[in-house]
């Protein structure tokens, strides 16, 4: 049997309000509903800097190219950045490649979480293909096949119009 491991750590001072500032805020911008999305990212970032620095050091070129061909496919860097370029990568540049926050900037829901709510329902397809996690990571070639799922109800966002009673 197969042991499930965390895909996480959880940050070392647990009471530090500077970090919890900059979590809450990242959460509420991303529309997030746990923490340990937050951490994902900040592991997954750790491990490429952690990747890179160790290249730096060994100066081994080829495998620098394969991070940094990684990095491209995944959107996060330009083709001819170096590792300088991986070391200075936010939470901020993969929270963009999600899926989630890529339904909302097409313009295929109304809000961030109305995007959210969208993908773990069944209603946003990625290349054809019915998507419910809205952690997935858009890469370049599959950012221009999101799309709404061919069996969903749903072609359009409703837009929430506001009405103002003047004159009464």
């Amino acid at each position: 049997m197969r042991k499930i491991k965390k895909k996480f750590q959880k940050p070392r001072s647990r009471w530090d309000s500077e970090r919890i500032k900059k979590e809450n805020e990242l959460m509420k911008t991303y529309g997030l509903t746990k923490k340990h999305e937050v951490w994902k990212v900040e592991s997954i970032l750790r491990s490429f800097r952690r990747r890179a620095r160790g290249l730096a050091a060994k100066r081994d070129k080829t495998q620098e190219k394969v991070l940094i061909d990684k990095l491209h496919r995944m959107g996060l860097l330009e083709k001819d950045a170096g590792l300088d370029a991986v070391l200075s990568l936010t939470s901020e540049n993969l929270m963009e490649r999600r899926l989630q926050t890529f339904v909302f900037k097409k313009n295929l829901a109304n809000t961030i979480n109305h995007a959210r709510q969208l993908i773990t329902h069944g209603h946003i397809a990625v290349n054809g293909r019915k998507t419910v996690y809205p952690s997935f990571i858009v890469t370049r070639e599959l950012e221009d096949k999101i799309s709404f799922y061919r069996d969903s109800n749903l072609k359009a966002p409703i837009k929430i119009v506001e009405t103002t009673k003047t004159g009464e």
